[in-house]
């Protein structure tokens, strides 16, 4: 069970001993335990330093769409695991895609913003006020979704963010990880 669980959540052999026996055997409240402690050491390690890292890119067939990234960890011990170089081909196939514009939503203009509560509200006139900020507040989460890697579903697996898939590697690893930047380039666009 110690296995199973470690395969799962990437944790140390004593976590999830420890996990499992504060769950008394039950693999998942074991996995949720794991995961709140996990989550802990992420908000840790998101202050240390990332100074290497791999430069990945990704040419699509016929030549027509390449990309390049660059995603930042701590060490060049992590930046040659197998599991970090599969994640950042992963992640220049999902720029490939699904065409992302940032990185993350703080870079998002707010001239952009602005545009997108405009059309949101736009066909919402008549409505509650409360209930036409909660719809324009939906409809931004979607835009975020469309324009920012970090929010887009996971192209393997659309059940997890981008984010969440960064997160539960940076656990694994135990070393803090960002998509430092990328550029996608397309023929004739």
């Amino acid at each position: 069970m110690v296995a199973d669980l470690r395969a799962k959540t990437g944790a140390g052999m004593l976590e999830c001993k420890k996990a499992l026996d504060e769950a008394q055997g039950v693999m998942d409240q074991a996995e949720t335990i794991l995961r709140k402690k996990l989550g802990s050491k992420i908000d840790k390690l998101a202050s240390r330093a990332t100074k290497e890292g791999l430069v990945e890119s990704y040419i699509h067939v016929g030549g027509k769409v390449g990309v390049l990234i660059e995603v930042n960890c701590e060490t060049d011990f992590v930046a040659k695991n197998d599991d970090f170089k599969a994640f950042c081909r992963d992640l220049c196939l999902q720029i490939a895609a699904a065409n992302p514009s940032y990185v993350l939503r703080e870079e998002v203009p707010e001239a952009d913003l602005a545009k997108e509560r405009d059309i949101a509200s736009a066909s919402l006139a008549g409505k509650p006020p409360a209930a036409v900020q909660k719809i324009v507040e939906g409809k931004l989460e979607k835009y975020y979704s469309q324009v920012c890697l970090l929010d887009q579903p996971f192209v393997k697996n659309p059940d997890k963010m981008i984010k969440d898939v960064l997160k539960d590697l940076i656990a694994k690893m135990g070393e803090n990880m960002q998509v430092r930047r990328f550029v996608r380039f397309q023929l004739g666009a």
